[in-house]
């Protein structure tokens, strides 16, 4: 057995600093304790990772989703688009052939029922906003909604205004369907 007041004492134990193997002891524990914070550090990212994969997921869905609704919108709009304007045409349709059902009409019976034939149509394509373009003589040219064929000479009438129409344009919803077919005044 030694004797505790003969055991050397090691000159780095009375100046207070750790011995070589308490260095490397207390090393090796901060090493670990920092190993375990890395990994923890690790083990939360990883899970804030995999979360964020997941939100990606579901939004991309909802994105697919959002669109494919859209376009199932889009196809049906384009589809039944037309059903209100052709069910607003059955009238007329049903008119003319009643009209033409008369073996033996007079000309007076074909020119009324004609002229309320075309009531029909021309409010059948109101109502579905098809408006008719039919600027009167003497009107400013319009390019936007007006297709001069020729220029005329016309006495009396300013330059660019309408002279005649030969063919009725149309709209619809505030966009030119067919611009109206015009003559239009020549300069001087």
């Amino acid at each position: 057995m030694s004797d505790p007041q003969n055991t050397p004492i090691h000159p780095d134990t009375l100046q207070g600093e750790p011995s070589p193997e308490e260095r490397e002891a207390a090393q090796a524990a901060n090493e670990a304790d920092a190993l375990a914070a890395a990994q923890a550090e690790i083990a939360a990212l990883q899970a804030k990772n995999a979360d964020l994969a997941d939100q990606f997921l579901r939004a991309q869905a909802d994105v697919q989703n959002a669109r494919r609704r859209a376009d199932d919108e889009i196809t049906k709009g384009r589809k039944f688009a037309i059903e209100g304007f052709a069910e607003s045409l059955l009238p007329v349709l049903d008119s003319l052939e009643a009209g033409l059902a008369i073996p033996d009409a007079s000309v007076e019976h074909l020119r009324e029922g004609t002229e309320a034939t075309l009531r029909q149509l021309k409010s059948a394509l109101e109502r579905n906003k098809v408006i008719e373009i039919a600027p009167p003589a003497g009107s400013k040219f319009d390019p936007h909604q007006h297709q001069a064929i020729s220029v005329v000479p016309v006495p009396g009438q300013e330059p660019n205004t309408i002279a005649s129409v030969l063919q009725k344009g149309y709209t619809i919803a505030d966009r030119v369907l067919r611009p109206a077919l015009v003559t239009v005044s020549s300069p001087g």
